[in-house]
């Protein structure tokens, strides 16, 4: 894992002020119900929640667009939302963020991706989706398609998050990921289309992913070296960052070996929403001209921060300073 220096750290905060990244992903609004469990049902085994507030924040690729805005970034989210009030909310809570909507399309027969969480006592009781998985239709395919082929000229890097609701397909990924081929592609993967990413900068999956994509359980250190090769191999991409839980990250690179990054996490409260802090950093870091491995430490300190707080919160240059230069101190036995 790479050390900073206050200086380096410094340096490479004030490049992400010029940092623009096109998102192109799944557009979600995450709905919070907060509230304090006091009584079993009488009706069935389940507790009831008194709901004392509600709030509502950016999910999905929106969320990695409000991360890339938090660290100082400029992000252009690209998606569909439906012709709903879940979408209406999602446009106004993206303009309260001062995040565009320039490349947010509408779509009038698919719902807006709308997830909802019951929290009591800062723990999830349970949450509901509303949501379609089907495709985006292919007109709106061609109108994302054209979109990014004119904003990837005035872009650092184009980052795909997929969350398998529809809007990235084979399709759309043989026409846009060409577009980028002097610019920085990231990749935060789901289960579909997981091998349709070829020849991008760095691919970012979790092991549970890379376990079912390749039908296989990862239990030693070999085994976890020849999953990363083969990514590479398969993809023909430069980089692999292998997200671990609480094994923290494993980092492979085309021209090298494979780099182990452990968690810096102080505690676990919620990891709703980490993924996409990740890659996130991950992008705006290497666009900004930190290495690779710079930018996994980054990242993984940015992950560490955001796992303490509860629902989705998106990280800010001073939660990744704290966490690099205010490290928690060894428990001592007395």
């Amino acid at each position: 894992m790479t050390n900073f220096t206050t200086e380096r750290l410094t340096e490479l905060f004030s490049r992400f002020n010029s940092v623009r990244v096109v998102v192109l992903g799944d557009l979600m609004l995450d709905e919070y119900l907060w509230g304090e469990v006091r009584r079993i049902s009488p009706e069935a085994p389940v507790p009831v929640v008194e709901i004392a507030s509600e709030s509502t924040g950016l999910g999905g690729a929106a969320n990695v667009a409000h991360n890339i805005s938090c660290l100082g970034a400029i992000p252009i989210p690209v998606g569909v939302i439906g012709e709903d009030s879940g979408g209406r909310k999602l446009l106004e809570k993206m303009e309260q963020t001062g995040i565009s909507t320039l490349g947010v399309f509408v779509e009038r027969s698919r719902p807006t991706t709308v997830k909802t969480r019951i929290i009591a006592r800062h723990q999830h009781v349970v949450r509901a989706d509303r949501e379609t998985t089907r495709p985006v239709d292919d007109s709106i395919v061609r109108r994302i398609s054209n979109f990014i082929a004119e904003e990837i000229k005035q872009v650092d890097a184009l980052l795909i998050e997929d969350y398998n609701k529809g809007v990235i397909t084979k399709s759309l990924l043989e026409q846009v990921i060409p577009l980028t081929e002097e610019k920085l592609c990231t990749v935060d993967p789901k289960f579909n289309n997981f091998f349709d990413f070829k020849r991008i900068t760095l691919f970012k999956p979790n092991q549970e992913e890379v376990e079912a994509a390749f039908g296989i359980k990862i239990g030693t250190e070999a085994e976890l070296l020849d999953v990363g090769r083969r990514l590479l191999d398969r993809l023909e991409c430069e980089y692999v960052l292998l997200t671990r839980g609480a094994k923290g990250m494993s980092l492979f690179e085309a021209e090298g070996g494979m780099t182990s990054i452990p968690t810096v996490a102080r505690e676990v409260f919620d990891v709703s929403g980490a993924g996409d802090t990740v890659i996130a950093t991950l992008t705006v870091a290497m666009a900004a001209g930190a290495t690779v491995k710079e930018a996994a430490t980054l990242a993984n300190h940015a992950a560490g921060a955001v796992v303490g707080q509860v629902g989705v919160v998106p990280v800010t240059r001073e939660m990744i300073e704290d966490s690099i230069f205010n490290p928690p101190k060894p428990e001592t036995r007395e």
